[in-house]
């Protein structure tokens, strides 16, 4: 009987186990997911436009939203732009720190519809990495970006000729800066 209790104690603590790990992983699997099939209107990352371009015309909007929190102005520098499918292009946002303090901030993204996300590419974006501004700062931020010409003969997608392209700006807390106390206690400690 023993034997059996403690099997059962022991197939019960992995299964306890195993959950943990997956609720861990959950996350991270969860963001492969999207980026490799476009779930959510989750964009994709490319290294070259593709060398075909369309005559067909896409029109690519933009929104800009921040958190309360965050202290800045943060905007599209042009509403929309219209796009021929494989050609590469390049707009800009302009972030503003309105606060008296150096802040970070992170933005998030995503395209609607949807289903387009895995059609919607970027080569280069302000949104791969955190960026910080300092008190009063203005910094025009570019995202270069192509619409992949698959998206016209997807018979899901091929009817889409306007994709909303959408950002969120957070505040990174961990990257903001310590207090001066404690960028003199590093510097100090370092000479």
């Amino acid at each position: 009987m023993r034997s059996r209790n403690a099997t059962t104690v022991a197939l019960l603590a992995a299964v306890v186990c195993g959950m943990i790990g997956l609720s861990f992983a959950s996350v991270p699997l969860y963001r492969l997911f999207c980026q490799a099939t476009g779930f959510g209107g989750t964009t994709q990352r490319a290294t070259a436009a593709p060398g075909h371009i369309s005559d067909a015309v896409v029109t690519v909007r933009f929104d800009a939203e921040t958190s309360a929190d965050l202290g800045w102005e943060f905007r599209p520098l042009e509403s929309a732009v219209q796009v021929h499918p494989g050609e590469q292009r390049e707009v800009f946002f302009r972030a503003v720190n309105r606060s008296a303090e150096t802040i970070t901030g992170s933005a998030i993204y995503n395209v609607t519809p949807t289903k387009t996300g895995i059609y919607f590419d970027k080569l280069q974006c302000f949104c791969f990495n955190a960026q910080e501004l300092g008190p009063g700062e203005s910094r025009d931020m570019g995202v270069v970006f192509f619409v992949d010409p698959d998206l016209l003969t997807d018979p899901n997608t091929s009817d889409v000729r306007t994709i909303t392209l959408s950002y969120t700006m957070f505040r990174k807390p961990e990257a903001d800066h310590p207090n001066p106390a404690a960028n003199a206690t590093k510097t100090s400690a370092v000479n």
